[in-house]
């Protein structure tokens, strides 16, 4: 059996910031763009690479999800602790001073951890936590 990750999903608050941020400052190519009423649905993956997206989705448009689930939601995610994504790079610094230009909110400078990785944190602009370390 061989099974592969298709896609993972981050929540946005803001669409086009959203884009604009994995698009612009991250880089990434944009696989699909698809709205449906208010809402949009945008897949996103670093370029080049083949595989595993994002899929930057509407918090909550499951229609199984209560009111009050979708205020814990928005609480969560005002707080930057709803979801998150852990991203390699060859070059952390050079990756870091472009998502700092983008006045990208910094949780951690580059930096050597414990458990044998270089890495820094940041938040994209609906508050997902954004961790991206240095590839081998």
């Amino acid at each position: 059996m061989n099974i592969t990750i298709h896609s993972s999903f981050l929540p946005h608050t803001d669409p086009d910031a959203s884009l604009a941020f994995y698009r612009d400052v991250l880089g990434f190519e944009v696989l699909g763009d698809v709205g449906y009423e208010a809402m949009r649905w945008i897949t996103v993956r670093p370029p080049g690479q083949s595989g595993a997206a994002i899929v930057l989705e509407p918090p909550a448009a499951d229609p199984g999800v209560t009111d009050e689930e979708r205020t814990t939601i928005a609480e969560m995610m005002a707080k930057g602790t709803y979801s998150g994504v852990l991203l390699a790079t060859d070059d952390l610094d050079a990756t870091f001073a472009r998502v700092e230009a983008a006045n990208a909110e910094v949780v951690q400078e580059p930096m050597d951890q414990d458990w044998g990785v270089r890495d820094c944190a940041v938040r994209d602009p609906a508050g997902n936590l954004i961790r991206i370390q240095q590839s081998s």
